[in-house]
């Protein structure tokens, strides 16, 4: 027989001097040259187990020593080394007992007269290794909980079915303003802003969740003081006690959004001035001078030769036909309602003017009540703006012939949305485009939220949702 050679060290606790002989009889079967130390009774063994230069693999033990026994020899045993395997090997069959023994930290529980030496290696073996995994996983669940408590970011755990807080570290305590117990009673939907429903963050979590361990977004979340912030959250799914769960971080960006969101204002602005600007130098200064040469060629009329009248005839048409298109470009440029008049004029404007050859069926519904908000004319240009984007996409792509448009009041929320009846497309070849990207990025200036919805044959729904501060 193949003998184990590695060096175990064996700690036997055996009043029995017949049953001790035994044990080591079965121990030296199989292991080579086991080194092993023997006490009689506890006293004896804790001199063992207190000498810094013992150090054990395993400890064999009788449940019934002359100086301790049962319930209380387990006890003082499994306080005294809780990181050592314990084998207890006793005469006495005592299933509850045994159950009991084992949820408590013991290895295995042997009877004295169904010990083999096969089977006793086996449970060496086995204990032994069992509790090297019980260490590593004991030590993983340290770091981990070192991790979560110490780190300076905000940190939870929540399930991943009811998204309700199951722990939360000191950092997220701090920075939400909730307090444990407090936090441990919620759940994400608790921390969403009223006035954005949760179903827009609900449908990205559910997404991310299908078939994916890992996940990373962006979502709003709303402080104990009512302050809301802007969040990048990095979650990982991890199974606690056979239950689902999620682990996240979440990084505040709030300050980082709003300096990325004034640079961004600050060149759209820029570049609606310099439109502006441009628009007005067509309309006033271009058209100028094509009037005044259609001027030009009314004086010159009386003088044209009876053969070069279509000439003359055509030339005047395609002044005419220019200063149509400049007006139009300039309008495009410039929206009316950037020097005197409102949204919803502007937006009528443009629509009629998408469709000035009469080839779509154009519905736009806006709600009166939009009137009485102070919107800011940055909002109602970047509006305006996501709007033509769309329409651009329309003529270019989707072979639509009815156009929807609806622009009201939900609550305390603008809703845009703009819907068409053409041929629709595959949202997952479309999001890399950048015309979807600048109306994405012109809602979220203002905390807004972009969705599109579209697949083949069945058009497309753009709705843009932009939360509106109550009046003082």
């Amino acid at each position: 027989m193949i003998k184990d050679k590695k060096k175990y060290n064996i700690l036997i606790i055996e009043d029995n001097p017949g049953d001790y002989l035994l044990i080591e009889e079965f121990i030296a079967e199989n292991i080579y040259e086991p080194n092993i130390f023997h006490a009689n009774n506890f006293k004896e063994a804790r001199v063992f187990l207190k000498d810094p230069n013992n150090s054990f693999d395993i400890i064999l033990m009788d449940l019934t020593l002359p100086d301790k026994r049962g319930d209380e020899l387990v006890t003082e045993m499994v306080r005294f080394l809780p990181h050592c395997p314990i084998i207890i090997l006793t005469g006495y069959a005592d299933i509850d007992f045994s159950i009991q023994s084992i949820s408590r930290g013991i290895s295995d529980y042997l009877l004295k007269d169904e010990l083999g030496a096969s089977m006793l290696f086996k449970s060496i073996i086995y204990a032994i290794e069992r509790k090297k995994s019980f260490l590593l996983v004991e030590e993983s669940e340290k770091r981990y909980s070192n991790l979560f408590h110490l780190s300076p970011q905000p940190m939870w755990l929540h399930d991943s079915e009811t998204l309700k807080f199951i722990q939360v570290n000191k950092a997220a305590i701090e920075h939400y303003g909730y307090s444990e117990a407090l936090f441990l009673t919620m759940g994400l939907k608790d921390i969403q802003p009223a006035q954005i429903p949760f179903s827009n963050n609900e449908e990205k979590i559910n997404r991310a969740q299908v078939g994916e361990s890992t996940f990373t977004g962006s979502f709003n979340h709303v402080k104990k003081n009512g302050e809301i912030i802007n969040v990048e959250v990095y979650c990982t799914d991890i199974m606690v006690k056979d239950r689902k769960c999620s682990s996240v971080i979440a990084v505040d960006v709030t300050e980082r959004n709003q300096y990325e969101h004034k640079i961004t204002k600050a060149i759209i602005k820029t570049q609606e001035e310099e439109r502006y600007e441009i628009g007005g130098e067509l309309h006033d200064n271009v058209c100028q001078i094509l009037a005044t040469s259609m001027i030009s060629l009314g004086m010159m009329k009386k003088y044209i030769e009876p053969t070069a009248e279509q000439w003359f005839k055509n030339t005047k048409d395609y002044i005419t036909m220019a200063t149509d298109e400049i007006r139009n470009l300039s309008h495009r440029l410039a929206p009316a309602f950037f020097d005197d008049s409102n949204f919803e004029v502007a937006v009528e404007i443009l629509l009629n003017t998408f469709n000035a050859a009469d080839d779509y069926e154009i519905t736009l519904q806006f709600d009166n009540k939009i009137g009485d908000e102070d919107l800011s004319l940055e909002m109602q240009l970047n509006l305006y703006r996501i709007v033509q984007e769309q329409l651009r996409n329309i003529l270019k792509y989707a072979k639509a012939t009815k156009i929807t448009v609806d622009i009201f009041l939900l609550e305390n929320m603008l809703i845009l949305k703009l819907t068409d009846n053409g041929v629709g497309f595959i949202l997952e070849n479309a999001k890399s485009g950048i015309g979807l990207a600048n109306m994405k990025r012109r809602a979220e200036l203002f905390s807004g939220i972009f969705e599109i919805k579209s697949s083949p044959g069945n058009g497309c729904t753009i709705t843009v949702s932009i939360p509106i501060p109550p009046k003082n």
